[in-house]
């Protein structure tokens, strides 16, 4: 795949022309050693590509799940991704090629993603990794039978849980539904509900 970079400003919203250009651009990882939780997205969108921004189309529920869930003390937006880190979050993909829609990705782009995601899992060694979007997860992982929640296999030593795609297209996952897959999550990690600390502590 040629990897390319980004044109377009951060802030500004990509024309046609720059989406159809974001086609295999590369965006970069969120990602820091010994972190709490990876989250990993299908692949990039046009939309993330063209700005290289994780869960930038407006529309994506991800980062609203991620607030409501209590995983940031406020809502965040992509251009706030890098703030994850220091909430001990990341983000990467299963798969890095962006695409207009996740069904023009194959089997066998799916399976290196898993390879490579192992090999990231084991040099980074996040506690946890949350694959958004759980038929990824079955395909990349050869997992047919996996159901959204924590997974009894490993990716590495990190340990793995499946939580729903948050695409606005995922229609029958309502953002109460998200927010309540991802909160769910939350308890397990262990993590704080930092929007709670932030009620108390503005």
């Amino acid at each position: 795949m040629t990897r390319k970079t980004s044109a377009v400003a951060a802030e500004a919203r990509p024309t046609p022309a720059q989406l159809e250009a974001a086609r295999d651009v590369l965006i970069p990882d969120v990602i820091a050693p010994d972190l709490k939780v990876l989250f990993c997205g299908i692949n990039p969108g046009l939309w993330s590509g063209a700005v290289s921004r994780h869960f930038a189309r407006p529309g994506n529920r991800f980062w609203p799940a991620l607030y409501a869930a209590g995983f940031t003390p406020e809502l965040f937006t992509s251009t706030r991704q890098d703030e994850l880190l220091a909430l001990g979050l990341g983000i990467s993909n299963v798969v890095d090629r962006t695409t207009a829609r996740a069904d023009e990705l194959s089997v066998e782009e799916y399976r290196e993603g898993a390879r490579i995601l192992t090999a990231k899992a084991a040099e980074y060694r996040p506690a946890w990794i949350a694959i958004v979007g759980i038929t990824a997860y079955r395909t990349a992982f050869e997992r047919r039978a996996a159901q959204i929640g924590p997974q009894d296999a490993r990716i590495a030593d990190s340990r793995v849980w499946a939580l729903p795609n948050p695409s606005g297209l995922n229609a029958r996952w309502t953002i109460p539904k998200l927010a309540e897959a991802f909160r769910e999550f939350r308890l397990a990690t262990g993590l704080p509900d930092r929007g709670a600390a932030a009620a108390v502590n503005p």
